[in-house]
């Protein structure tokens, strides 16, 4: 049986602030283009040293809970050794190691086979940079 590939780049513009941007809908939108009825895997991939990407219920405050928890864990100060950039950059870079630049999810009859509460999210913590690239793509 045949394997289709297909491959796009979303745009994200996130602003001036720490951001958690729920992608579901262009994962849905993408797969509706790309693979209408098909069975496979959806993969998204954020290409920059200081992003990543998360599965979590949004809306409920548990996209604010993630913020805060990363704050915790990679406090915005000067212990960094990676310094260039706006106060505290360096944690940017260590948060790919906590939240992966990318995520492989199930496709069954071209819906993403997430759960209810589930969402595909872009956790951007980089306050210099505004313009995030996330690639989308489809093996089925």
């Amino acid at each position: 049986m045949p394997r289709t590939f297909t491959t796009s780049v979303l745009h994200i513009t996130t602003g001036a602030r720490e951001t958690v941007t729920d992608l579901t809908h262009d994962c849905e939108q993408f797969l509706a283009r790309t693979a209408p009825t098909g069975d496979g895997l959806l993969n998204i991939f954020v290409p920059h040293a200081t992003a990543g990407i998360a599965i979590l219920e949004t809306g409920s405050g548990s996209d604010d809970d993630l913020l805060a928890a990363l704050h915790v864990l990679l406090p915005a100060d000067d212990r960094w050794q990676h310094r260039h950039g706006s106060p505290g950059h360096g944690r940017d870079h260590v948060l790919p190691a906590l939240v992966p630049p990318h995520a492989t999810l199930p496709v069954i009859g071209g819906r993403l086979e997430i759960g209810m509460w589930q969402s595909v999210c872009l956790v951007d913590t980089n306050i210099s940079k505004d313009n995030r690239q996330v690639r989308l793509s489809f093996l089925g």
